[in-house]
């Protein structure tokens, strides 16, 4: 009863640090649409990954150890998955020629989407795992304990890591946006005037109410979140079965996704291996969940893992970038 107290108490706390910085974010440093500079974005930056690292000294100090680790490697994996994902960003305000300083905005409402849609994922699915285990049975020596979910999570995984390591850029940047389930769905929902009339969302044109290109790119925007949720919220399941540690690691890392879109939106060169080193630790994840019903790898050996591949995939970015500027 006092664990549950307390991890109520990390959840009241976790929602007047994220609400209270998005309400300054939104009412006080951009009450006006603009364009992000470099400097601001690598403010923001570190405003939203250093208060993710301390809310995970937070739960050190609460908690102790293994859920610290649980978090930071929760963390650590969807800010990676983020940010291969901001690729996907770039390519939807390309396609619809979004003003630089409308994107902000876009943003700003595909993370308040986000947090609703990942903690829905997250709570319904650490309840839906608890309730698919199988009978424990024995096979020599070997006591296992299967989980139905998380076995077709670990094949999913690996497969979307296999995927992830052939994956063609081309492809990629050949994608049609305006086929997207977002843009049908506004389409479907709403008149549209396919121009952009400022920052708003809606528009009377003749007397007639009309949805902006704006609110579109934002539900392209909310549609591919959903798409990116499917590969790393089974992934984080992997890490724990507290939703509480869950929830507030993943929201931690894709709330500071706009500062980090404009601060590498330009820089994309730097990490050519990032793909490849999701793709191991996707692999990684998946083979992590189907040996679960026999052992337990500890979440500090799987923090260790996802930070060095991610750290050897930059670091062969890095040397490939520079050894092409020479």
């Amino acid at each position: 009863m006092e664990f549950v107290q307390e991890e109520g108490y990390a959840l009241i706390a976790f929602a007047v640090i994220i609400f209270g910085l998005l309400a300054i974010d939104l009412y006080v440093f951009n009450r006006e649409a603009h364009k992000v500079s470099t400097k601001e974005a690598l403010n923001w930056s570190i405003v939203w990954i250093g208060l993710g690292l301390l809310f995970g000294g937070y739960i050190y100090w609460e908690f102790g150890l293994e859920k610290s680790s649980q978090y930071y490697s929760a963390f650590l994996i969807e800010k990676a998955l983020s940010v291969d994902n901001l690729f996907v960003f770039i390519l939807v305000f390309k396609f619809f020629k979004v003003p630089e300083k409308y994107q902000h905005k876009v943003l700003f409402y595909g993370i308040l989407g986000a947090i609703i849609m990942r903690g829905i994922f997250i709570f319904f699915g650490v309840t839906l795992i608890e309730m698919t285990f199988i009978p424990r049975f024995q096979i020599s020596d070997i006591e296992l304990n299967i989980n139905v979910i998380m076995t077709a999570f670990g094949i999913f995984l690996i497969y979307a890591g296999i995927k992830s390591w052939k994956q063609d850029e081309e492809d990629e940047e050949s994608k049609d946006f305006s086929k997207s389930l977002g843009t049908k769905l506004i389409h479907k929902l709403f008149r549209v005037d396919p121009q952009y009339h400022g920052s708003n969302f809606f528009v009377r044109i003749n007397g007639k109410r009309f949805a902006t290109q704006l609110l579109v790119v934002v539900a392209v925007i909310e549609f591919t979140d959903l798409l990116f949720a499917v590969d790393s919220i089974p992934a984080i399941f992997a890490i724990s079965n507290d939703p509480i540690i869950l929830y507030t690691s993943n929201i931690f890392a894709i709330l500071g996704l706009r500062a980090l879109y404009f601060l590498l939106a330009n820089s994309f060169e730097l990490f050519h291996y990032l793909q490849h080193g999701l793709a191991f630790i996707l692999t990684f994840i998946g083979f992590k969940m189907l040996l679960s019903a026999a052992y337990h790898i500890p979440s500090y050996i799987s923090l260790s893992v996802v930070f060095g591949i991610l750290l050897i995939s930059i670091l062969a970015s890095l040397k490939r970038y520079r050894e092409q500027k020479a």
